[in-house]
């Protein structure tokens, strides 16, 4: 198997790195969202570069299969950052808040993958919306209906909220509508949500949220019986089992990682892949590179913690995507919280610990697919560049 290295070890931790994939100027940014479908990623704005208060309003396409990027130009959009975004009908990429620049908003934004073109869909009857969203959590569980889940306070307050909300989407009429429900949970911002399926006799779902306060311990912010959830997650069985194998080399623990936000997150059949983030217990070198996997496979469910030497691997204000049974890791500021990736990478997970000859795949922008740089055994080996789309 593949991978790229640091010199003197492996570039992730034991039996894990991101191998980089793509190289390409479109990609760098952060706090954007990154959507699969179709098979093609879905970049929608974000902050271009650390202390940026504008965000993008570019949409960028990224195409795993063939390692490019390109700018869609598409009609219509608007700046945002700090949003979140999920695919309706096969369709549609609707985007749910976000900073504008100026305030934030709870509006829905549509981008028409068919047309080409961004619509901005109109408020229903009876809509309750948020004051404002950012740094929330939107989670898909029909073609009809989104979770949202946290968000940051005013612009002068800077406060966590937990509220939750159902958001009922309407595509032949183009509308949305809020209702906020009865259940809270912990004032949170910058976390992660997981859908997943909850094991035993009587298999149901779960809405699990991850970090975006002080908390070490993933919430419950939604729970439905068999049946009521139609949702069905990629297939990623070789994936899936290589976490298996991963996690069988380690040691769980009841306990998560404590105060992280602005991490990515991503379901793997029974696995929660966390990755990155920022620390809001430390008080400096706070840009993190750990890899956790949340293991719900039995009760209770356990932590696995796997460190990274590699300080160029700190990520904040990334995405992950599963397809086709891998997990690419797209944007994000490095290690100095400003600066934004241009790579694309994938994770990738070793079947043993032994020694490996470095390998490094990036396929430029424009380059044939098979434009690769193999180094040899004394090659010096690229260092982790955040320009790169990287799979694991």
């Amino acid at each position: 198997m593949a991978a790229a290295a640091a010199p003197g070890g492996r570039a992730g931790g034991s039996g894990w790195t991101w191998r980089p994939v793509a190289c390409d100027a479109l990609l760098a940014r952060a706090f954007h969202s990154s959507t699969e479908l179709g098979g093609r990623f879905y970049l929608v704005g974000g902050l271009l570069a650390g202390g940026a208060t504008a965000p993008s309003s570019d949409t960028v396409l990224f195409d795993p299969a063939g390692a490019q990027a390109v700018r869609l130009g598409a009609q219509g959009s608007a700046p945002r950052s700090h949003h979140d975004a999920a695919p309706v009908d096969g369709r549609w990429l609707c985007i749910v808040g976000g900073w504008d620049g100026s305030r934030r908003l709870a509006a829905v934004a549509a981008l028409d993958t068919e047309r080409g073109a961004w619509e901005e869909w109109k408020a229903a009857p009876g809509n309750c919306p948020p004051a404002g969203l950012s740094s929330h959590t939107c989670t898909r569980l029909s073609d009809r209906e989104l979770l949202v889940a946290g968000r940051e306070g005013g612009v002068r307050t800077q406060r966590r909220y937990g509220n939750i909300y159902a958001l009922k989407l309407d595509p032949g009429a183009r509308t949305y509508c809020y209702k906020e429900e009865g259940c809270r949970t912990s004032s949170r911002s910058g976390h992660s949500a997981a859908l997943i399926q909850t094991p035993g006799p009587h298999p149901g779902h779960q809405l699990l949220l991850f970090g975006g306060c002080n908390s070490a311990e993933p919430e419950v912010a939604g729970q439905w019986s068999h049946g009521k959830i139609k949702e069905q997650p990629p297939v990623a069985p070789h994936l899936t089992e290589q976490l298996a194998r991963l996690v069988s080399s380690g040691k769980g623990a009841r306990q998560g990682p404590r105060g992280l936000r602005h991490h990515s997150c991503s379901v793997v059949g029974p696995f929660v892949v966390l990755f990155g983030g920022e620390s809001l217990t430390r008080a400096r070198d706070t840009i993190c590179n750990d890899l956790y996997i949340y293991d719900t496979r039995k009760s209770p469910s356990l932590w696995f913690h796997f460190p990274s030497a590699d300080r160029g691997l700190k990520r904040v204000g990334h995405r992950t995507c599963l397809w086709n049974d891998q997990l690419y890791l797209l944007g994000g500021f490095g290690e100095d919280g400003r600066t934004a990736s241009p790579q694309g990478k994938q994770q990738e997970l070793y079947k043993d610990f032994g020694p490996f000859l470095p390998y490094l795949e990036c396929k430029v922008r424009g380059s044939k697919s098979d434009d690769i740089f193999k180094p040899s055994l004394d090659t010096k080996v690229v260092p982790f560049s955040n320009t790169v789309v990287y799979k694991f």
